[in-house]
């Protein structure tokens, strides 16, 4: 699998690991024994954060559905400062032409990171997709091209909306070629969000590529309007990702997990800097502090990345418990920990205690496409809730698809 590097803005890092209690303390310890925890991300990454297809409705005489001149569709969308929207469409009056923005996608924000509203008409271009000769069905074998001397602005109108809080857009697509020397309807479309690692798209050519010969993807967009083979790869390739924070390990006595607990609120020891930066720092200090806590770690000093592991010595004795945390990294406030307890002597795989926790200390966004998350160095808007499970609002990956936690 690829290894992707993480912006060090994702996170403001500051670990170390080792042992929190003293040399006098080791020894009122008997039976000390050695364990390694490992936390591994096994999540395959997804070239797309989020996409979808749109249609028109055509008309009593026009029964497909295809966008008339005069008809308008819309579809909303989440994105972050730097991601980009692509789509494609065909122009149906003719044999292999499509609407598209230029590579990577439809800009978004701003070089000030401020979102772009209104209209970004100006955005859409016009492309030959090299397949067939003029207006005939006579084929060609030629690289996409714009088309020239055709102002694509002219013919379709693209307007958009933002809603700051939950980082959505609307994009309104009307077709304007009504009355033109071009007028045409527009097929259905596919559209896509590209997901970023490091501050860099993962896909700058997301659909086609100016100049190189086509796809049968987007051929069968340019020549019968078809959206469904793009629509395929597309979704399939769609899916939001996360790297994870180095992970805070207590070994513990007593039963009462000293990280969190579930239903109540943020104790405020220091796990909000975790869940929102992936900083451990305060609550390894908090955690240091506290009577039932024999020893803290922190596992790992950079993001995890998808592919990438960390792991961390620890030393227990019978009767304690071992307790972890790491940030999921593409959110406002989100980490996972264990959700059972955990004998510190047991060996295995224990994934299968592990549950996805928000903290309820910042009002959550799209995965990775929240314009307030750490990812895009934002900053979140406040909320006072209770520690809860994340729920099926957004389709968050299941727990085995990204963490993998393991004492050996």
């Amino acid at each position: 699998m690829k290894k992707y590097l993480l912006a060090a803005t994702m996170f403001a890092l500051v670990s170390t690991a080792f042992v929190s209690c003293s040399d006098e303390d080791e020894k009122d310890m008997p039976g000390l024994a050695s364990s390694v925890i490992s936390f591994e991300n096994v999540l395959e990454p997804k070239d797309f954060v989020e996409s979808g297809t749109f249609v028109g409705m055509g008309s009593e005489d026009v029964n497909a559905p295809v966008v008339l001149p005069g008809q308008s569709i819309r579809f909303t969308f989440h994105a972050g400062k730097g991601q980009a929207l692509m789509f494609a469409t065909m122009y149906g009056a003719s044999k292999d032409w499509f609407f598209a923005p230029e590579n990577p996608g439809l800009q978004l924000y701003n070089n000030d990171g401020v979102p772009m509203t209104g209209d970004v008409s100006s955005q859409i271009k016009l492309w030959d997709n090299g397949t067939k000769a003029g207006m005939t069905d006579e084929k060609e074998d030629a690289g996409i091209m714009m088309v020239p001397d055709i102002d694509a602005s002219k013919l379709m109108k693209l307007e958009l909306s933002y809603m700051a809080s939950s980082s959505e857009f609307e994009l309104t697509i009307t077709n304007t070629s009504g009355g033109s020397d071009n007028e045409t309807p527009f097929s259905p479309g596919v559209w896509a969000v590209s997901n970023v690692f490091n501050g860099e798209l993962l896909n700058e050519m997301p659909f086609y590529e100016a100049g190189a010969k086509s796809n049968a993807e987007i051929t069968a967009i340019a020549q019968m309007g078809d959206n469904s083979l793009l629509a395929k790869k597309i979704s399939a390739n769609t899916g939001i990702i996360t790297g994870i924070s180095p992970a805070i390990v207590v070994v513990y006595t007593g039963d009462v997990n000293p990280i969190y607990e579930a239903g109540k609120k943020d104790a405020g020891i220091g796990l909000a800097n975790l869940a929102q930066k992936g900083d451990a720092s305060a609550l390894k200090a908090s955690l240091e502090k506290m009577p039932d806590v024999r020893m803290v770690y922190v596992a790992g000093d950079a993001p995890v990345a998808p592919g990438e592991k960390v792991e961390i010595e620890f030393e227990a004795t019978e009767g304690d418990h071992i307790a972890y945390a790491t940030m999921f990294g593409y959110s406002n406030d989100w980490f996972y920990a264990n959700e059972a307890m955990i004998p510190a002597n047991f060996k295995g795989d224990i994934t299968g205690k592990t549950a996805l926790f928000d903290d309820g200390t910042a009002v959550s966004q799209y995965p990775g496409a929240g314009n307030a998350q750490g990812l895009f160095i934002g900053m979140p808007e406040k909320e006072d809730a209770s520690i809860m499970k994340v729920d099926d609002m957004f389709p968050v990956p299941t727990i085995n698809n990204v963490l993998k936690v393991v004492i050996r």
